[in-house]
């Protein structure tokens, strides 16, 4: 049977790796090759449980060579640009790695897509290049307005699959989701950091007052609205995932307290990060119009985290040494 090639590059990261996954298991007649070059947050075990399908192969390579990237690519149908640097406090202390990844990398995969005529693309980013807004929600028109290192890296490879876009004619789709969160998500991310805190009894590094404000997508939602777009997006468009579900970090933390079942003692208040945008809200009517609606409500995915990390602790607890894990929210 001849099938069709996807190449996802960041395909053993946290969201990646939930997209080949659904992708295998709704796509009988394509297969899926995972370029990742296997950073700290890249981790083969994300995908065992698919690692003998005869549709699914990985290749360890970095987005920056042009040259690897294009043998992986040949002959594909589609590529879909999961692999970034994505932690805001690491691009705080150091933004080289985000420059080099997110940009850098953005372009160098804009390359392989032109050169090769891959006929679909589509680039995942984040609701953080709108910037902090004070209230209502941006739709996909809304300016970039980055506040982070981290930030004003995405929105470069915005900026850069759009100049491809109008200089190129690159058939490329953009999305802009909103936090994610579910198994497999490193933990030096807010709900995995906290969750995997209370089962070794450590407090929550909370930031400042705990005021500032999310809106939150469990990662099979997310993914099921990334492969609509997929399938259904216009070349050349944005789309806006947004979970509907913003909270702020102090009632998030109250929600994991009490799952739990512990009280706010268990708070630790810490110095807040530079620049630390207020709120982010999506305007999603857009993905919404191509029929897409969230099946997990914001609590029913939090107790399925939760328990997914409870009996998991072979997969978090050795990533648990890295320093970042000891940061806030």
């Amino acid at each position: 049977m001849n099938r069709s090639k996807l190449v996802v590059t960041g395909g053993a990261g946290f969201i990646g790796s939930h997209f080949i996954r659904r992708f295998l298991k709704t796509h009988s007649d394509w297969e899926v090759v995972n370029f990742d070059k296997l950073t700290y947050a890249g981790n083969p075990a994300n995908l065992r449980d698919i690692e003998k399908d005869s549709r699914y192969r990985f290749v360890k390579g970095d987005i920056c060579d042009f040259g690897a990237l294009s043998a992986v690519a040949e002959g594909a149908k589609a590529l879909i640009h999961f692999a970034a640097e994505t932690h805001v406090d690491r691009s705080i202390d150091d933004d080289l790695a985000f420059l080099r990844t997110n940009i850098t990398g953005t372009r160098t995969v804009l390359e392989v897509v032109r050169r090769l005529q891959i006929p679909r693309y589509v680039h995942v980013s984040t609701d953080e290049v709108y910037g902090s807004i004070e209230k209502g929600a941006a739709d996909e028109s809304y300016p970039l307005k980055p506040n982070s290192p981290y930030a004003a890296s995405k929105a470069s490879g915005d900026l850069f699959v759009r100049a491809y876009q109008k200089t190129f004619r690159t058939p490329a789709i953009l999305v802009r989701s909103s936090n994610n969160f579910g198994p497999f998500q490193f933990p030096e991310k807010v709900i995995p950091l906290f969750i995997t805190n209370l089962l070794e009894k450590k407090k929550l590094p909370l930031y400042g007052k705990g005021e500032n404000r999310r809106d939150w997508i469990y990662v099979e939602d997310n993914c099921e609205a990334i492969e609509l777009v997929f399938e259904k997006g216009r070349d050349g468009e944005i789309y806006n995932i947004g979970g509907g579900s913003e909270l702020s970090n102090r009632e998030l933390t109250q929600k994991i307290l009490n799952l739990f079942k512990l009280g706010e003692e268990w708070i630790e208040l810490v110095a807040d990060r530079p620049g630390h945008d207020f709120r982010y809200g999506l305007d999603s009517s857009k993905v919404k119009n191509l029929g897409f609606r969230s099946r997990h409500s914001f609590d029913e995915a939090l107790v399925k985290t939760i328990d997914w990390y409870r009996k998991n602790a072979d997969w978090w607890q050795p990533l648990r040494k890295d320093k970042f894990t000891l940061k806030g929210t």
